[in-house]
């Protein structure tokens, strides 16, 4: 399973919009374009497929993390 995968599975089990993962993503301070993200959920033969690294994937569960539990102090 790839992190793509993973991240189109959460989306789909939390209800994400997009908006909804740019604004986790910008509470982990990690900002991406509404293109960009999309690119993550294409499929892998698309000419504008983007894998989605490590770093995407780690700073959306952190955001995730952040919007649900609140900052860590």
């Amino acid at each position: 399973m790839t992190n793509n995968d993973i991240l189109k599975k959460l989306r789909i089990a939390l209800s994400l919009k997009d908006t909804d993962i740019i604004e986790i993503l910008k509470l982990a301070d990690f900002e991406i374009s509404k293109s960009e993200l999309s690119a993550l959920f294409r499929k892998e033969d698309h000419k504008n497929y983007k894998e989605c690294g490590d770093q995407i994937l780690r700073r959306f569960l952190n955001g995730l993390i952040i919007r649900n539990r609140g900052q860590h102090p």
